[in-house]
Parts: C-alpha cells; structure tokens; sequence
C-alpha cells in the first residue's frame, strides 16, 4: 500500500519553502509535524461512519490529477485547503496549529500558512488511492454502499496511519499508532512523547 514517503515524494520542497518564506530544511521539518498531524486529524473523524462519509463524499470532488508526476503548488487551492483544515479539526483547529507552530518554534506562523497548501493535497492524493481501490469492486458491480462504516476511505486512512513507515502494519492499530509512531518519532525530532502528547487530545474534532 502507498503510504507517507509517497505523499512526501510528490511535494515540490523547494516550492514549499519559497511560497513560506525558509529555507528547504526548515519547510521539511514542518511538513514532517503538519502532514501526519493533517492525516492523524482525517483518521480520528474517519474512524466515526459519519466523520468517514463526509470525508469520503469530499475525497472524491478532488482530482487526483493534482498529484500525477508532481504537485505544481500554482494548482494548489489554499482556499479549498483552509476549508479542509476546518472541517478536519473543527474548532480545535487554531490549538492545533499553536502546538506545531509552536514545537517549530513559534516563528511566523508557519504551520498556520502550510496546511492549507498540505489539504488539497492530501485529498488528491487520497483520491487517487480511493480511485484505485474503487477499480477492483467494480467488476463486482457498481457496489455503491460497499464499505461498511466507511470501509474505503476509513481502510485508506488506516493502512497509511497503523503502518507508519513500516510494513503494511497488521491491520492497523490505526491512530494510536500513528501517534505514538509517525508523529512521535517520525522527524529526526529527539525523543518525547512527540506530536502524539501534544496533539492527543486535539484530534478528531472535525466535522461528522
């Protein structure tokens, strides 16, 4: 299964980083905390079956094209991406990028100015990996209400967040693992809790 590296690889770094004004590095380091806080916050209000279909119905109105052969950031909606960052975190939202604003050192809100350039996307990209998913069922028939409390945005999600960077993970201790795993210990980041104490509590509040 596709998993954060795949992501990672289709972010145009160096744009990033001139679009926020730091260097590469720096840009990188505040992808490492924004985009498993970003796919963490999608997990925890997947994992509700009214949380994973408002995702899934917002998953497929975005086109997986944006992610095909690179990301160009002048296709990038940050408006869309505000909006995204809304409905993931809810009015938790402005605490969450505090945290990682804060953990990146408070500076210029560089957190607040990154995830909307993040959300659009991570939906693309979940689009394309819902698109995939979608082919295989389809020669069962159009099955429309297949998944089962969300069964494909929710195994997506699941199968990115339990198996980190690791394997395929067994079947995904889902957001805790992630948590404890690609947030806590996922940048070069020392030791700590990480992310995971941080955002903890946070995750999770975005529409259902």
């Amino acid at each position: 299964m596709a998993g954060y590296d795949d992501i990672i690889a289709d972010l145009p770094m160096g744009d990033i980083a001139a679009k926020l004004g730091v260097d590469e590095a720096t840009a990188r380091r505040a992808v490492d905390d924004a985009l498993p806080a970003l796919l963490a916050g999608m997990g925890a209000n997947a994992t509700d079956p009214a949380g994973a279909a408002s995702l899934e119905r917002a998953v497929v109105h975005h086109d997986p094209k944006l992610v095909e052969g690179g990301v160009d950031l002048a296709d990038v909606d940050e408006d869309d991406g505000r909006k995204i960052v809304k409905n993931v975190f809810g009015t938790n939202t402005d605490q969450v990028v505090t945290a990682l604003d804060t953990k990146e050192g408070g500076g210029g809100n560089l957190i607040g100015k990154l995830l909307p350039i993040l959300a659009p996307i991570v939906m693309a990209w979940l689009a394309k990996q819902f698109t995939k998913k979608q082919e295989p069922a389809a020669s069962g028939g159009d099955g429309g209400g297949s998944g089962g409390g969300g069964g494909g945005i929710g195994d997506i999600l699941g199968g990115l967040l339990g198996g980190g960077s690791g394997g395929a993970g067994g079947s995904g201790g889902g957001l805790g693992d992630l948590l404890g795993g690609l947030l806590g210990g996922g940048g070069s980041g020392g030791s700590g809790g990480g992310l995971g104490d941080l955002l903890g509590g946070l995750l999770g509040g975005g529409k259902r």
